[in-house]
C-alpha cells in the first residue's frame, strides 16, 4: 500500500459552508514516490545545437611575438601577466601567440592596455551540429579491408557516388588501384571516438583530447570515478568518412541492416581524432583553435568540423586562414548549422578558408533545418544517415502485447533492458497520481499519452509511481511512432518506447494484461543534421586528394564545387544548395584531367 502526501490546495470540488461564505478548497493529494526514484530529477529540455547557451568562457588574448624570446617564453610572459592580474590561464597556444584565460572585467581592461597585447576577445562556446579501453598514443593503424558487402553501401554513400570510385562493378570488393583515400590524413574535430568500434580501429593514427588535456580522445569523461559516455557524435562522423569495408563483423546492427555495418566514403583514409566537445556536445573556441593547429601540424590534408557557433570570432578565423595558407595548406570543411535560417554558422562562414556544408534529405531535397546563405559551398546527405556510434549506445525496441508484436521506437536516452508487467493507463502522466490505484511500487508498465509536458517529465512522474517500463502513445497520426527523446541521460530512466496513434488506442484496450517492453543496444544508428552532411563532403575530398596528391586545398575545393550535382529547384549556385550535391566519381574524373599541380584557378 502506498503512503499519500498532502501537496497543496486545489480549486476543484469546492463546497459552501453557508450562504455568502467563501468556498472551502479541498486539498489534492499525491502518492509518495516509490523508494529509489525520488532523486530522479527533470533534465534540461533538449534544444537545437545553436540555441544552447553561448555565453563566453573567459577570453582569448592574442599577443605580439618577441624577437628576443622563444614562442614558449613569450607565452609564459603573458601567462604570468594574467596571473598578476588575478586571472587563471586555461590554455597556451605558443605558436599562434595566444593564451586563453578567465579574468575579471578590470583585469581584461588592464590586459588590453599592454603594448604587447594585440587583442582580447571572448572565448565563445561552440556546439555539435547533430540533432545525440583507451587507445594507445602511438599509431595502431593496420591495413584496411578491401572486401565486404554491397549491403554496407548506405543511401548517403551512393548519393555522393563513392562506390563508383572504388567499386565500379559493385561487387563488394575494392578495385585494385582505385582511390580510396589511402595516404590522406583526415582530422575529425568533434566529440572524440569509440576506440573499440571495429569500423574505426584500422584507420586510427593518433588522437588528442583538448577537453581533458590528454592523449586519449575517447568520447567520455571521468569524474570522481564515474564514467560518462558521450552520445557518439564524433564516432558517427568519423565512420561516415572512413568506416572500414567488411570490418563491422561482431558489431550489433538493426533489423534489415548488413551484418558488417557500413562503409565510409573514403575507407582507405587515415584518422586523426581531436576531441573538443564534451559529453554534452559543447566546447570552447580556444580548444577548437588549438585542435585546428594540431591537425595541421600532424599533416592532415582535411579537417572535418561538424560543429559551430552563431557568431564569428577573430582569433578563430585567423587560425583557419593560417592553416588554409592561401589555398596551399589544409582544407577545412564545416557544418552550416541546424537552425534552418539564413546565415551560415562559424567556422563554416569563414570564406575562403573553410567550406560550408548544408544538408539534403535522401531524395536530394533541401533539409528544412539546414542553415543557408551565400557562403554555402556544397551540400551532402544529412537526414536519417546511418553510421556507427559508441558501442551499445543506439537502441532497438521490441514491444509485445497479448502475444502480438507491436511496432515501436525507442526514445533517445532510454534505458536498456527487458521488463514484463501489467499495463496501467497513466493518462498524460502529469503527476504521480496519474496512474491511479493500479500503480504500485511492485512495478508495472505505464501507458502515457503524448501531450503538453516534456517526455522526460512524464517519464519521471510514472517512474516515481512505480513504472518499470513506459510506452508513449503518439497523438499525431501521420507521425507514426514518432521520434522522441528523454532529453538527456539519467540513471533512473527505464525502458521507454513510443507507438503510433492507432497502436496506442489498441493498447488502451489491453489495460491490466501483461506486456513486455525490451530495449537492446546497437552499434549503429541513424542521425540527422548538417553534422552528418559534412563528413560526406570530407570523405569525397579525401578521395580526390588520394587520386591527385599533388593538388592544393584550393584546387580540391574548386573540383568539388565544379562537379557538384545542381539541384532542380533553383538551378545554378544558390543559398540553399550552394554548388549542389557533391559527386565523388565526377570529382575524381575532373581531378585526373588537371595538369601537374592543378593549373590556374578558377578552373575553366
Amino acid at each position: 500500500m502506498k503512503r499519500w502526501l498532502w501537496l497543496g490546495l486545489g480549486l476543484s470540488g469546492l463546497v459552501a459552508s453557508g450562504c455568502g461564505s467563501d468556498p472551502v478548497p479541498v486539498p489534492i493529494i499525491q502518492p509518495q514516490a516509490c523508494p529509489g526514484t525520488a532523486e530522479a530529477a527533470l533534465p534540461t529540455p533538449a534544444v537545437s545545437a545553436l540555441s544552447t547557451d553561448t555565453s563566453a568562457d573567459g577570453v582569448i588574448i592574442t599577443y605580439k611575438p618577441k624577437v628576443s624570446a622563444s614562442a614558449l617564453a613569450a607565452s609564459a610572459d603573458i601567462a604570468a601577466a594574467v596571473e598578476r592580474e588575478g586571472g587563471t590561464v586555461r590554455r597556451r597556444i605558443p605558436n599562434l601567440h595566444m593564451v586563453s584565460a578567465r579574468l575579471s572585467p578590470a583585469a581584461i581592461a588592464a590586459m588590453k592596455l599592454r603594448p604587447d597585447v594585440v587583442s582580447v576577445t571572448p572565448n565563445r562556446r561552440v556546439h555539435a551540429m547533430g540533432l545525440p579501453t583507451p587507445p594507445p598514443v602511438a599509431s595502431w593503424q593496420g591495413a584496411f579491408s578491401t572486401q565486404g558487402s554491397v549491403g554496407e553501401y548506405t543511401e548517403g554513400l551512393k548519393m555522393v557516388q563513392a562506390p563508383l570510385v572504388w567499386d565500379a562493378n559493385n561487387d563488394g570488393v575494392i578495385d585494385p588501384g582505385a582511390p580510396t583515400g589511402e595516404g590522406v590524413k583526415v582530422c575529425v574535430i568533434d566529440s572524440g571516438w569509440d576506440s573499440k568500434h571495429p569500423e574505426l580501429k584500422a584507420a586510427f593514427l593518433k588522437g588528442k583530447d583538448f577537453v581533458d588535456n590528454d592523449d586519449d580522445p575517447s568520447d567520455q569523461s571521468v569524474s570522481q570515478g564515474v564514467v560518462t559516455v558521450g552520445g557518439g557524435h564524433g564516432t558517427h562522423v568519423s565512420a561516415t568518412i572512413l568506416a572500414q569495408l567488411g570490418a563491422g563483423s561482431g558489431a550489433r546492427v538493426g533489423p534489415g541492416e548488413d551484418p558488417n555495418g557500413v562503409v565510409g566514403v573514403a575507407p582507405g583514409a587515415s584518422l586523426l581524432v581531436a576531441r573538443v566537445l564534451d559529453t554534452d556536445g559543447g566546447g570552447r573556441t580556444d580548444d577548437v583553435i588549438a585542435a585546428v593547429d594540431w591537425c595541421n601540424s600532424e599533416g592532415a590534408r582535411i579537417a572535418s568540423l561538424s560543429l559551430g557557433a552563431p557568431d564569428p570570432q577573430e582569433d578563430e578565423q585567423a587560425v583557419f586562414e593560417k592553416v588554409w595558407n592561401n589555398g596551399n595548406g589544409m582544407l577545412s570543411i564545416a557544418a552550416s548549422g541546424n537552425d534552418g535560417k539564413r546565415g551560415i554558422a562559424y567556422p563554416g562562414a569563414y570564406l575562403p578558408a573553410v567550406m560550408a556544408v548544408g544538408a539534403v534529405d535522401l531524395k536530394g531535397e533541401y533539409a528544412p533545418f539546414s542553415q543557408y546563405g551565400q557562403e554555402l559551398s556544397v551540400v551532402g546527405p544529412g537526414v536519417n544517415v546511418l553510421s556507427a556510434t559508441v558501442l551499445g549506445a543506439a537502441s532497438l525496441s521490441h514491444l509485445t502485447a497479448a502475444s502480438v508484436n507491436v511496432t515501436s521506437s525507442p526514445l533517445t536516452y532510454t534505458a536498456q533492458g527487458t521488463y514484463t508487467g501489467r499495463l496501467v493507463n497513466c493518462g498524460l502522466g502529469a503527476d504521480r497520481a496519474s496512474c491511479g490505484e493500479a500503480a504500485t511500487c511492485d512495478g508495472f508498465v505505464a501507458y502515457v499519452d503524448r501531450g503538453d509536458l516534456f517526455f522526460e517529465e512524464k517519464a519521471r512522474n510514472v517512474i516515481q509511481a512505480g513504472a518499470r517500463a513506459v510506452i508513449i502513445g503518439n497523438n499525431v497520426e501521420e507521425d507514426g511512432d514518432g521520434t522522441f527523446t528523454l532529453g538527456s541521460a539519467n540513471s533512473h530512466w527505464v525502458p521507454t518506447v513510443s507507438v503510433s496513434l492507432a497502436s496506442g488506442a489498441a493498447l488502451k484496450g489491453l489495460v491490466g494484461q501483461e506486456v513486455t517492453v525490451s530495449i537492446t543496444g546497437l552499434d549503429y544508428q541513424r542521425e540527422s543534421g548538417t553534422s552528418m552532411a559534412t563528413p560526406h563532403v570530407s570523405g569525397v575530398a579525401a578521395l580526390v586528394f588520394s587520386a591527385r596528391p599533388d593538388l592544393s586545398a584550393a584546387h580540391v575545393r574548386a573540383v568539388l564545387e565544379k562537379t557538384a550535382q545542381d539541384d532542380k529547384t533553383a538551378p545554378g549556385v544558390d543559398e540553399k544548395y550552394g554548388h549542389g550535391l557533391v559527386q565523388a566519381a565526377k570529382a575524381v574524373a575532373l581531378a585526373r584531367t588537371l595538369p601537374q599541380g592543378g593549373g590556374p584557378l578558377p578552373l575553366p
